[in-house]
């Protein structure tokens, strides 16, 4: 049985057709697998407790349709007024590496971000890769205020209270 070359450029085609349909399913479940990595960091990290609008008022009973779209709710302390960021616009705005450099980057209170700077590089980009899956959505968040500047935005309030019938009777 005699073949000709073009029966052999032909097979080698459909081969490396088929081998290159593996890569990419074999990377898109890797994506798909540091999505849901990402997605399992989010919660157990709480990035959702301040980041995501009623999220600890609903018992985290939000839709994931809804996280990490900042919040206008301000925490006031001797720092100024701050606000939870809209992570979907941030990272919508950011490369995987810029938005680990941000990630790892000091925060103002109550933002725990030395617990954030202490994550791995693979952490912090599945992370990116959950938050970019979900898109970008909704409204900036409002901007930091300097203390004793006017918020004109709901707020708690991060000062520590001593009730003075409590600390004489200590």
């Amino acid at each position: 049985m005699s073949r000709s070359l073009s029966d052999f450029t032909g097979a080698a085609g459909l081969a490396l057709a088929l081998l290159g349909g593996g890569v990419a399913a074999a990377g898109d479940r890797h994506a798909a697998a540091a999505v849901e990595r990402g997605r399992y960091l989010v919660n157990v990290a709480g990035c959702n407790d301040c980041h995501t609008p009623g999220y600890m008022q609903k018992g985290g009973a939000v839709p994931v349709g809804e996280w990490l779209t900042g919040t206008a709710v301000g925490y006031q302390g001797p720092w100024g007024t701050t606000y939870a960021a809209n992570l979907r616009l941030t990272a919508s705005r950011l490369t995987e590496a810029e938005w680990v450099q941000f990630a790892r980057q000091e925060r103002l209170p109550p933002m725990p971000w030395f617990n954030v700077a202490a994550m791995t590089d693979a952490d912090l980009r599945a992370i990116y890769a959950f938050i970019r899956s979900l898109g970008a959505a909704g409204t900036a968040a409002p901007a930091y205020v300097a203390p004793g500047g006017k918020v004109t935005t709901p707020y708690f309030v991060f000062v520590p209270q001593v009730d003075p019938p409590r600390a004489a009777a200590r």
